[in-house]
């Protein structure tokens, strides 16, 4: 298990980060909460303290004779900063060091996340955004705000993630330990969920996708420092703390987002499960038995080939396209070979082929999969957490920006 530091930011938004301080130790991780002095007019010290099982740290002065502005961030695994306020980020980003918080952050040698929260106009502005791509440009981890309610009646984006969201976001960093966020700077788009197709206005034809593949690809790569677009259809996870969710619910709709998405992104993966086929004709009102007890006839016809479009029409020739492929064999082929012929007919780089079936693939937490590359490479991934798979696919991308 990992040391952290927990440093608390002087907003509002603190109370929530009491359940996240909650999720890290029961999980057995150590922490230690350094807040500001103005975090602790929002949350007091005695919460801090019980939580954590440990004494609170708050001032450069406080057991001085163990040098505590230096030690604690050397032996720190990694720095978590919620909320991150403006006010602390501009001190972040100008080195300053006029507490015990700022100055851990100087001596910090592991990751250091950073989960703002503010009012959208403070988020917004140019000095906030200048010191986010300074914090960035130096290794920092900058969490997108979530966009939702913020202090009293205003609603837009400077909301803190739930505390879910930036625990499974920390868990993804621990996870690469000193690796680093080796995809900062690059914009990626990631697709989850499975479409549906109206037939009327209560049925559709759908799959069995549940979106959480797709999701862990996202957290992955907001965890290494990407920009990340999620398109999502028809999810009804929690959203991954710092991406840029865009929720579609039809083949055609995912489309066009992918499409809109994918113009200036580094790379693109399409984890989402597309239907192939859509009603040819949708009916305004339920369709209604028959008094002669016939079925109804439902012409389909083909929907557009979403993989293939965007590997076909990439807007530069460094842009890495990834697909997914649900497969299971039959008369004709086995599972990797119905794969192989998926890889060559879709023009991609890289498609991940795994086999579907009742307990397998879709609505499970694990996932086991064979990565297939256009040049003749094979990655076999063991069954396991789709967070494992998502860094095998994110380390097999990054290797070919």
């Amino acid at each position: 298990m990992a040391e952290i530091v927990l440093g608390v930011g002087g907003g509002i938004a603190a109370y929530k980060v009491a359940d996240v301080l909650r999720r890290l130790t029961e999980s057995g991780h150590g922490v230690t909460v350094v807040p500001t002095r103005s975090a602790l007019r929002f949350v007091g010290e005695p919460t801090w303290a019980a939580l954590s099982g440990r004494p609170v740290r708050t001032e450069v002065f406080d057991d001085v004779h163990e040098v505590p502005h230096v030690r604690i961030g050397r032996h720190a695994d990694l720095v978590l900063v919620a909320p991150a306020t403006a006010d602390l980020m501009a001190k972040a980003a100008a080195g300053l060091a006029d507490d015990l918080l700022t100055s851990t952050l100087l001596t910090a040698r592991g990751p250091v996340v950073f989960v703002p929260a503010m009012h959208t106009e403070m988020w917004e502005h140019p000095a906030t955004v200048a010191n986010v791509e300074t914090l960035r440009r130096r290794g920092a981890l900058v969490v997108e705000p979530a966009v939702g309610r913020l202090t009293g009646a205003d609603t837009g984006k400077g909301r803190l993630p739930e505390p879910a969201d930036i625990f499974a976001y920390v868990s993804d960093v621990l996870t690469r330990g000193d690796a680093g966020p080796d995809l900062a700077g690059r914009h990626v788009v990631v697709s989850a969920g499975g479409t549906r197709e109206h037939l009327d206005p209560v049925r559709f034809l759908g799959n069995r996708s549940s979106g959480r593949q797709g999701y862990a690809l996202a957290r992955a790569a907001a965890a290494r420092g990407a920009r990340v677009t999620l398109v999502a259809a028809n999810v009804a996870l929690p959203d991954p703390a710092g991406v840029d969710l865009v929720r579609v619910g039809s083949a055609a709709q995912l489309y066009d987002a992918m499409v809109e998405a994918s113009a200036g992104a580094d790379a693109v993966v399409m984890a989402a499960a597309v239907a192939d086929f859509r009603p040819a004709a949708y009916t305004g009102t339920k369709i209604k038995k028959s008094a002669d007890g016939t079925s109804p006839v439902i012409e389909l016809e083909r929907t557009s080939d979403i993989l293939a479009h965007l590997a076909a029409h990439r807007p530069s020739p460094k842009q890495v396209v990834v697909g997914f492929a649900a497969e299971t064999g039959d008369a004709s082929g086995s599972v990797l070979d119905h794969g192989r012929a998926k890889l060559a007919a879709k023009g991609c780089d890289l498609l991940v082929v795994n086999e579907v079936g009742a307990d397998r693939g879709f609505e499970t937490e694990d996932n086991a999969a064979v990565v297939l590359g256009a040049d003749g490479s094979s990655v076999t991934v063991e069954s396991g957490p789709k967070s494992a798979l998502a860094h095998v696919v994110w380390d097999l991308v990054r290797a070919r920006l």
